[in-house]
């Protein structure tokens, strides 16, 4: 059968290999001339299940009001009138009680443990290397207000039984020695060790040689126009070099999903959330992160890549702008600033931003559309990184008609119907 893969970023690469694994011919078309351009390039680095949770939460359209306010916000929100993006707005608020948090927190971190796993296997059948470390992640509490609010998260870890401990400042200390000279402004600490963490650009690069090895197929620099869709089943792609046939269609395209979609009545509520990171070499590992650090009040993650500090985070929605004002870094900065200002020198910071899908209740469309032969793989929105190899592996055993290891159901767009 012969698989047509759209988008090769971290969800259309791995997708592209577990297919290609089952034995099935397989071609990814990309627009941009290589792998990981888009918002796999730069992103926090974390491969974090046990933080795999969505935004919409209880008590969140009032942190909302009061984080507009702020200076360092984690979230903005742009002030152009947007059909879109008020329709997405209302339909993540309408997610925001306890009820449908507990459903989709339990949802996304299902499919984040099995992805994790996946991770391991995948390390362990190919040696991929991409600086990657297996030390857990560690969210940081700066107020007791935080710290009580965690109790909620906590629940559903014990529940899945995510191994996890609680922290006092001193307790962080010993843990990331790097924040010992800011131990005072800590209220505490949520560790998860089983996290982990990795170059998400890196592992793409290595994954694209091993899908090739494997017989797949790239077609860089190649736009994609349209779907084509003849008595209700998906027959071929019209590209910018033509219509290409195929047997079967996976669409991996992040935010850009959505708008290829409609054309052929398939509708998905993904937007694009904006984020930003930096990159900065490390001047002192004593004053460094070891893995990852979740700084709560930023809602920013700090990671180790090597001889690299990796920080992304903030939240804007904008719309399809890709614009880098320096005003939109600042929080990023700060944070790293703040935490481990000793550790590196951020006159040398590489700043970047990307798109994330996101869907309003945080779990990712993954399986099959309306459409005969057509099927999707996008909406992941911050956690691609983390949920990509769990997500490549139960997209390839549906397309494959097999029966997946989780609940894949809970993941597909029938459930916005």
């Amino acid at each position: 059968m012969r698989v047509c893969v759209l988008g090769a970023g971290v969800i259309g690469l791995t997708s592209a290999y577990y297919l290609a694994k089952k034995g099935f011919d397989v071609t990814v078309i990309e627009r941009q001339e290589g792998v990981a351009l888009e918002a796999s390039f730069a992103n926090a680095g974390q491969i974090s299940p046990g933080y795999s949770a969505p935004w919409a939460a209880p008590g969140v359209p009032f942190k909302a009001v009061k984080w507009l306010m702020q200076k360092h916000a984690p979230l903005k929100v742009s002030m152009t009138p947007e059909v879109e993006k008020l329709k997405w707005i209302g339909k993540m608020l309408a997610q925001c009680n306890a009820e449908s948090y507990n459903v989709n927190k339990s949802r996304m971190m299902a499919l984040a443990e099995y992805s994790r796993d996946q991770f391991i296997a995948l390390r362990k059948d190919i040696g991929i290397q991409y600086d990657d470390r297996q030390l857990g992640t560690l969210q940081l509490f700066r107020t007791d207000v935080q710290v009580e609010a965690a109790e909620k998260d906590i629940k559903v870890l014990k529940a899945l039984n995510v191994p996890y401990e609680v922290l006092t400042p001193e307790q962080i200390v010993q843990v990331e020695t790097g924040l010992s000279p800011v131990e005072h402004k800590l209220a505490g600490g949520l560790r998860l060790k089983g996290d982990e963490t990795g170059d998400c650009f890196s592992f793409c690069q290595s994954l694209q040689k091993t899908c090739e090895s494997l017989g797949v197929k790239f077609q860089f620099s190649t736009d994609i126009n349209a779907l084509e869709v003849q008595h209700g089943k998906v027959t071929g792609v019209h590209t910018g070099a033509g219509l290409q046939e195929f047997d079967t269609v996976l669409v991996c395209l992040g935010s850009y999903s959505k708008a290829l979609l409609k054309a052929c009545d398939v509708n998905i509520p993904v937007y694009p959330v904006k984020g930003y990171s930096l990159t900065v070499p490390i001047s002192d590992d004593s004053f460094a992160p070891i893995s990852t650090v979740m700084d709560e009040t930023y809602k920013v993650a700090v990671t180790r890549l090597g001889g690299r500090i990796r920080a992304a985070g903030t939240a804007e929605l904008n719309g399809y702008n890709l614009e880098l004002p320096k005003s939109r870094t600042e929080t990023i900065r700060h944070v790293v600033s703040d935490l481990f200002g000793q550790g590196c020198d951020l006159a040398q910071a590489e700043y970047w931003t990307g798109l994330r899908p996101m869907t309003p209740d945080g779990t990712p469309v993954i399986g099959a559309s309306s459409v005969k032969g057509l099927y999707l793989n996008t909406g992941h929105g911050t956690l691609g990184w983390t949920m990509s190899c769990g997500s490549g592996a139960v997209i390839a055993d549906i397309i494959a008609g097999n029966n997946t290891e989780i609940d894949s159901q809970a993941l597909a767009v029938t459930r916005y119907n």
